[in-house]
C-alpha cells in the first residue's frame, strides 16, 4: 500500500460542511444554488455575473488584471455593464442564439468579456489559444462553419479569411478602425442594458477542440448544464470561498482556462486574477504577492520550472496569502509535490479530467491525505472502475482502462458532426465512458495514472507505465526532463527507451547512462529500467499544456532506427 505521505492541511474546507465522507451524493442537490431552479430561466453568463449583482455583491471585484504595462479591476457590476455593451454590438451585427462565435485573444479581460457577451445572447463560444497559428485557426472555424470571430489586430495575420468561407464578420478589440468593426469602440456607444437570452440546460454553451494521434481536431460541445458540476467542483476541489482571490494560469483557449479560469470562479463569486504576461518565475511570484492570491491552479510543467529556479527565490516574495494549490494537465510527479511541500509548506493537489468530461472527476481533495504519484480519488457523485480489454473490472493494483460510470452533469453534449467519434468513448455501452487512459487503483481507491492507452509499454509480458519511469528519472539530480516510450524489439516485443534533457553541470557520457539505468533499476524495478537512453536538447511538448508528446518521440525513434 502506498503511504499517505502528506496529510491534509489544518483548515476548514467547504466539503467538510457539505458532504459526509462515504455518503452517496446526488448532483440534483446542487440545483438550489442557481436562480434557474426557481425561475426556470437558464444562462451561464447570468449565473456567473448578473446573479451576484442581483444578490447585492456588485461592488466585489470580479476580475483583477495584471501585466507589465498596467493593472486594473472590474467589479461584478462593471463587468455586467461591459458584457451587456459587447453583447448589444454582437446583436447589432446579426449574432443570434446558436451561432458560433470564436474568440481569439490573449489573456486579458477582453477575452472574458467577449466570451460572456456571446454566451449571454445564446451563442456558442469557441475560445482559441492565443498561440494558434493559421492552420489551427482555420481548421477549427471551418469545422463548425463559424460566422463570427473576435480578435485583435496583431492576430489578423493568422486569420486567412479567404480560406474560411463561412466567416462573415471579424471584430477587433483595437479602436484604431480599419476594415473590421471595432467591438470596443462600438461598445462605448452601446447600451449597458440587455435582456438575457434564456436557454435550456442542454443547449450549447462552448466548443473546444481536442486532438488525437490521428486526424483533424474534434469539436467537443458542452452545454449550460455544465455549470452544476463546475460550480460544485469550484467549491469542493478548488475550495473557493467568498473572500478568496483565485488564479488559474491557463489560457481560455485550453479547456482548463475556460472551465476553471472563467466559469467556476465566477460562478462562486470570487475575484479572478488574469496575468497578461509570459511565464517567468519572477513575474509569477510577483502576481502571487501583488494580487494576494489565495488559491492557485496551474500545471506540472510550470511547477517543475519553478522548482528549477534558485532554491531561495520564493523567499523574496510575500506568499502568506496562498493557502491552496492545485495542478492539472498531466500527472504530477511525486518529487515536485515533495519540493513544494518543503519549499512553500503547502501541498499541491493533483486533479484529473478531460476536455470531454467538462469538469474535474478525480482529485486530491483538501480533506484527504495525498499519495504522491496518485491523481487522487473520485470526487463525490463520480464512480470509476478499471476495466480489462473485455470491459470487466480489475482488482486493485492491476492496470487497465480508466472508466467512469456515466453520466455526470458536465459530460460533453456531443462531438460536433461526429456521432461515431462520440460513440467511441463508450465501447462497452452507455454505462461506461472510457478516458483513453491506463491506470490502476489501490485498495483505498486512489487512482494511479500509467499512461495513455497507446503509450503503455509491453516488454516481455510486463506492462510498464512510461510516467512512472519518467518520474523516477526526474528524481536523479542529473535529469532536467525525461520522456519514455516503448521501442520495438524482436525479442521482448518492446524495450524501455528514455529521452533525457540533462541539467547543467553534468557530463553526458557512458558513466551517466549507466548510472541512470542503475538508478531506475534499484529505485523502481529492474524491468522498468531503460535499456536505451538518448540525450536530447529539448523534449517535444504540446503548446497548450506542456505535455510531453510521446508520439513524437516514437516517430523520432522509428526514423532513427
Amino acid at each position: 500500500m502506498a503511504a499517505a505521505i502528506i496529510p491534509p492541511q489544518s483548515a476548514s474546507y467547504n466539503i467538510e460542511t457539505e458532504w459526509l465522507e462515504g455518503e452517496p451524493f446526488d448532483w440534483s442537490t446542487v440545483h438550489a444554488r442557481f436562480t434557474w431552479n426557481v425561475t426556470g430561466k437558464v444562462n451561464m453568463a447570468y449565473e456567473c455575473i448578473d446573479r451576484h449583482v442581483d444578490e447585492g455583491k456588485g461592488e466585489r471585484n470580479a476580475l483583477h488584471y495584471i501585466s507589465e504595462e498596467e493593472e486594473y479591476t472590474y467589479t461584478f457590476s462593471e463587468l455586467k455593464r461591459e458584457v451587456n455593451r459587447w453583447a448589444n454590438v454582437l446583436l447589432d451585427h446579426g449574432v443570434r442564439k446558436g451561432d458560433f462565435v470564436f474568440v481569439f485573444l490573449p489573456k486579458h479581460p477582453h477575452c472574458h468579456i467577449a466570451m460572456f457577451a456571446a454566451i449571454k445572447i445564446g451563442a456558442v463560444v469557441g475560445p482559441l489559444f492565443e498561440a494558434f497559428m493559421e492552420e489551427a485557426v482555420k481548421d477549427r472555424i471551418n469545422d463548425c462553419e463559424g460566422k463570427y470571430l473576435i480578435t485583435e489586430d496583431s492576430f489578423l495575420d493568422r486569420v486567412n479569411r479567404e480560406e474560411i468561407p463561412s466567416l462573415t464578420t471579424i471584430f477587433t478589440t483595437n479602436k484604431t478602425g480599419g476594415v473590421n468593426p471595432s467591438i470596443t469602440r462600438e461598445a462605448e456607444k452601446a447600451s449597458d442594458e440587455l435582456e438575457t437570452v434564456w436557454v435550456d440546460l442542454d443547449d450549447g454553451l462552448n466548443i473546444h477542440y481536442t486532438s488525437g494521434s490521428t486526424g483533424k481536431p474534434k469539436g467537443i460541445i458542452h452545454a449550460h448544464r455544465n455549470m452544476i458540476q463546475q460550480y460544485q467542483t469550484g467549491r469542493w476541489v478548488l475550495d473557493l470561498k467568498d473572500d478568496d482571490v483565485y488564479w488559474c494560469t491557463a489560457h481560455p483557449g485550453w479547456v482548463t482556462g475556460t472551465v476553471y479560469g472563467v466559469f467556476a470562479p465566477l460562478l462562486n463569486g470570487v475575484t479572478t486574477v488574469i496575468h497578461g504576461g509570459r511565464f517567468s518565475a519572477e513575474a509569477w511570484y510577483e502576481v502571487l504577492e501583488k494580487a494576494e492570491v489565495s488559491v492557485w491552479y496551474s500545471a506540472p510543467t510550470a511547477f517543475r520550472m519553478l522548482k528549477g529556479e534558485p532554491k531561495d527565490m520564493h523567499a523574496h516574495y510575500d506568499l502568506s496569502s496562498l493557502r491552496h494549490i492545485l495542478s492539472v494537465g498531466e500527472p504530477l510527479n511525486p518529487e515536485v509535490i515533495h519540493w513544494a511541500y518543503q519549499t512553500w509548506k503547502l501541498r499541491i493537489h493533483d486533479t484529473w479530467w478531460m476536455t470531454e468530461t467538462g469538469a474535474q472527476l478525480i482529485a486530491n481533495l483538501p480533506t484527504r491525505p495525498i499519495k504522491p504519484g496518485s491523481m487522487g480519488r473520485p470526487i463525490p457523485g463520480i464512480e470509476i472502475d478499471i476495466l480489462n480489454e473485455e470491459g470487466h473490472p480489475l482488482p486493485p493494483y492491476e492496470t487497465g482502462h480508466l472508466a467512469i460510470h456515466s453520466a455526470w452533469p458536465s459530460l460533453m453534449k456531443e462531438v460536433w458532426k461526429n456521432p461515431i467519434k462520440f460513440a467511441s468513448y463508450f465501447p462497452f455501452g452507455e454505462e461506461w465512458y472510457l478516458a483513453g487512459d491506463l491506470a490502476y487503483v489501490d485498495e483505498e481507491g486512489y487512482v494511479f495514472f500509467q499512461g495513455r492507452s497507446d503509450d503503455m509499454i509491453n516488454s516481455s509480458g510486463e506492462r510498464i507505465g512510461p510516467f512512472e519511469v519518467e518520474s523516477k528519472l526526474l528524481e536523479h539530480p542529473a535529469v532536467r526532463e525525461s520522456g519514455v516510450v516503448g521501442k520495438p524489439d524482436p525479442v521482448r516485443g518492446e524495450i524501455v527507451k528514455a529521452f533525457i534533457v540533462v541539467n547543467e553541470g553534468f557530463e553526458k557520457g557512458d558513466d551517466l547512462l549507466n548510472d541512470l539505468k542503475r538508478f531506475v533499476k534499484t529505485e523502481l524495478a529492474a524491468h522498468c529500467a531503460p535499456k536505451e537512453i538518448e540525450f536530447i536538447e529539448e523534449l517535444p511538448k504540446t503548446q497548450i499544456s506542456g505535455k510531453v508528446l510521446r508520439r513524437e518521440l516514437k516517430k523520432r525513434e522509428k526514423v532513427d532506427s
